[in-house]
């Protein structure tokens, strides 16, 4: 008897619930596709499927014949850039020597407004050289050189046909569709690498069309995994189809669930609870109390000091660590919690 709990029935407020059905799926808001910013041949690939990368992390390296023409135009665009502040500089001494010339009657006004001319014309020359420049500049930056590359590059005017692309944002490699010695192409469009932030995921749902009218964005549902048993998840909706599926007669719901132990996998399925209503009292006790023997569900009921009745009930909802008693106990009634297994034996 000093091992046994004993507890009395209670009406219990018990939630009313929708359920729906559906899959866990990556967090599309945290997850990108890479592609291949330029053609050329895939000669080492760097991250693996499942390794952790932060952004700017490499992931492969491609020779590309588009990253020596960039390199190749950078250089060209230095080089004309130097020849144009040497003409320039050349055109403004000139101009200054025929404007004193012209000061004391030693040159023409021809000589002087020719040579005014040159000057200005070097200067523009000028001026479209650094623009040539900085467009060979970003032109580098959008094939994922940096600006120390860059910089390299211009100072040493030579050439490297290896370029590594990074990754665009920090989470987990969930798919790589490339190899070693493929040539892929700016132009496809393909997926090469999919990184994915799986610290939260999507629950995707088909709520019956009767049940949407009970949700709403920003509600709070819970979600149980068949992959995880005996545990629940908090998740949030996010998102409400704006069209019922002609044949299911089902809206797509969309939640989004935390998953900061990495528990929850793309694919897996699940089902989740929406509370719709705060529901009418009834019968409460704790779920310690049932014992279940295949689909026979009975509680222990005390009739008397030491003296007790094994008694058939039937469950309803369930809320937290109490689950509500629609047949076989009411309320004032005593039953047995901690310990009920021990008379069951």
């Amino acid at each position: 008897m000093h091992r046994l709990g004993i507890v009395d029935v209670e009406l219990c407020s018990f939630p009313s619930r929708k359920s729906a059905i559906g899959q866990i799926a990556f967090n599309e808001d945290a997850s990108t596709a890479v592609v291949a910013p330029f053609s050329g041949r895939v000669t080492r690939l760097i991250a693996k499927v499942g390794d952790e990368v932060k952004r700017g992390d490499p992931l492969f390296e491609i020779d590309s014949p588009e990253v020596v023409l960039a390199q190749t135009d950078l250089i060209a665009a230095v080089q004309g850039l130097e020849k144009g502040r040497s003409q320039m500089a050349l055109a403004l001494s000139i101009a200054e020597r025929q404007a004193g010339l012209y000061a004391v009657k030693a040159t023409s006004q021809r000589e002087l407004e020719q040579a005014q001319t040159d000057r200005t014309s070097a200067q523009t020359d000028v001026r479209t050289a650094e623009g040539i420049l900085t467009a060979a500049r970003n032109r580098l930056r959008i094939l994922g050189r940096s600006d120390a590359e860059v910089e390299r590059v211009e100072r040493e005017r030579s050439i490297d046909p290896l370029i590594t692309v990074t990754a665009p944002i920090g989470g987990t490699v969930i798919a790589r569709k490339v190899g070693p010695g493929q040539y892929v192409r700016s132009d496809s469009g393909d997926q090469l690498y999919a990184i994915a932030d799986l610290t939260t995921m999507w629950v995707k749902a088909s709520v019956p069309e009767s049940d949407i009218p009970f949700v709403r964005i920003g509600q709070e549902i819970e979600v149980s995994v068949a992959a995880v048993p005996g545990r629940s998840f908090k998740a949030r909706v996010i998102a409400v189809g704006a069209a019922t599926d002609p044949v299911t007669r089902r809206v797509p719901v969309r939640s989004e669930v935390p998953n900061p132990d990495g528990v929850l996998k793309s694919e897996m399925f699940a089902t989740f609870k929406i509370a719709t209503g705060h529901g009418e009292l009834a019968p409460g006790i704790a779920t310690e109390a049932v014992v279940r023997d295949g689909d026979v569900t009975t509680v222990w009921v005390e009739r008397a000091p030491m003296l007790f009745e094994r008694r058939r009930v039937t469950l309803g909802l369930s809320e937290g660590s109490r689950v509500e008693v629609r047949e076989g106990l009411k309320p004032g009634e005593r039953v047995v919690t901690r310990g009920a297994l021990l008379l069951d034996k």
